[in-house]
């Protein structure tokens, strides 16, 4: 059987679970926020994410599964990663969720 391929309509399901989320855009693609601050979007690509995570995690999601966490130059300095949804299962969405909106509920905390 062959594995069904997560989709940003799955994204946003089960991100708009999450306390305080709300849809939005973000570089003209779909996005979810909490109070204002990103923590997931849609790449310009369509068939990744952006998700906020915090950089140590992140170094270790990428060691752990290159092929579905990864980066680009341009996110090199930057709390998120990119996770492709040709590789991602709907089973890990809703912890990968999690902790993209509490890093930036976090972030949040820390501006105000």
């Amino acid at each position: 059987m062959k594995k069904k391929v997560i989709t940003f309509d799955d994204v946003r399901r089960v991100g708009l679970e999450l306390p305080d989320a709300d849809e939005s855009t973000s570089y003209g693609t779909p996005a979810l926020k909490v109070k204002g601050q990103l923590f997931v979007r849609l790449h310009d690509e369509r068939d990744k994410i952006v998700l906020r995570m915090p950089m140590e995690q992140r170094e270790d999601m990428m060691r752990e599964d290159p092929e579905i966490y990864f980066i680009t130059d341009h996110y090199r300095d930057y709390p998120y990663v990119l996770v492709s949804f040709a590789r991602l299962s709907l089973e890990t969405l809703p912890d990968l969720l999690k902790t993209a909106h509490r890093a930036a509920s976090l972030a949040n905390k820390r501006r105000v």
